[in-house]
């Protein structure tokens, strides 16, 4: 350490830089002296920035960081949207291909059966798919007694029927379900003319 603060001011030791006074005017200086703001000119020299100039240049720089901050704000956004509306069209896919099961589960529980143990455990299971359905979301499209709505009856076929008014849902051949705003399948249905 000698050998550096020798060769910075020909002094021998600390002791000695102390007493020539070379320290105190070294610290005081890196202690008054400010950072002066400034920019190359034409010829390369540095020249001040004037104050109007950095207030300028602060302005310019919050102006693209928070058009920066919105477009990551939008882009979060946009992303989580994304990714809702991926995970309802995943259930809705995995759903529609449930529903024949559903479906037949439904028809073996209308056929006549003299096996009431075997009868009790079919609903049991139905009952089970139909609760799994629910926690996911999934409801069932009112269909029997309703006004015949295009957006989510199918309708096959018209029938006169007195016991009906017009226009009127008048049986269900294939039950309907939605998924939030979801369309997964429209009900298959009998139209009341």
């Amino acid at each position: 350490m000698t050998e550096e603060l020798r060769d910075a001011d020909g002094c021998e030791d600390y002791e000695s830089l102390e007493e020539s006074g070379l320290h105190d005017e070294a610290a005081s200086a890196e202690q008054t002296e400010e950072e002066i703001p400034f920019e190359e000119t034409d010829d390369g020299e540095p020249d001040m920035i004037e104050p109007d100039g950095v207030e300028k240049e602060l302005a310019d720089t919050k102006e693209k960081y928070m058009r920066l901050f919105a477009e990551f704000d939008n882009y979060r956004k946009r992303t989580a949207k994304e990714k809702s509306e991926t995970y309802q069209d995943a259930v809705a896919k995995t759903v529609e291909e449930l529903l024949p099961a559903v479906d037949s589960f439904e028809r073996a529980l209308a056929a006549p059966c003299t096996d009431e143990a075997y009868q009790t455990g079919m609903a049991k299971i139905y009952e089970q798919m139909v609760g799994l359905l629910k926690k996911l979301g999934v409801e069932e499209i009112p269909a029997m007694g309703e006004p015949f709505d295009p957006k989510v009856h199918n309708a096959i076929r018209q029938v006169e029927d007195e016991n009906f008014g017009e226009s009127t849902v008048c049986e269900v051949y294939q039950k309907g379900y939605t998924l939030g705003t979801h369309m997964i399948r429209c009900a298959m249905v009998a139209v009341a003319n």
